[in-house]
């Protein structure tokens, strides 16, 4: 859990570095992904504990014994949520991009110094 938790961060860092630094558009894009992916990896290194079982109960399962031995499912289920918010930000950041591209033909920041406030 711990080795996942340091990996997250590191991912999460790396990206925001690629967002901070780089010039290029689809640089920047490629490092949201990335920072975005280094989040879930914390939201679901956090929310898992070792020795804990998947929250399905059966016939085998006694409820009042479960409630100890099952993982809480919504660490997972915000991480499946924010997978697809992360995916339709992005397709729309790369959307934007390719506009970009076509009006200017180039994917620099530099070029768009008329665009900023």
């Amino acid at each position: 859990m711990t080795i996942a938790i340091i990996i997250g961060f590191v991912l999460f860092f790396f990206g925001l570095f690629a967002v901070l630094t780089r010039k290029n558009l689809i640089k920047m894009i490629i490092g949201f992904s990335i920072m975005n992916n280094g989040v879930h990896l914390i939201m679901v290194a956090i929310g898992y504990i070792e020795g804990n079982t998947a929250p399905i109960l059966d016939k085998h399962h006694i409820r009042r014994e479960a409630v100890q031995m099952v993982v809480d499912p919504i660490p997972s289920a915000l991480v499946l949520t924010a997978i697809v918010i992360g995916l339709a930000v992005t397709s729309l950041m790369l959307a934007y991009a390719v506009m970009l591209y076509r009006k200017r033909k180039s994917l620099s920041i530099d070029d768009y110094e008329d665009l900023k406030c």
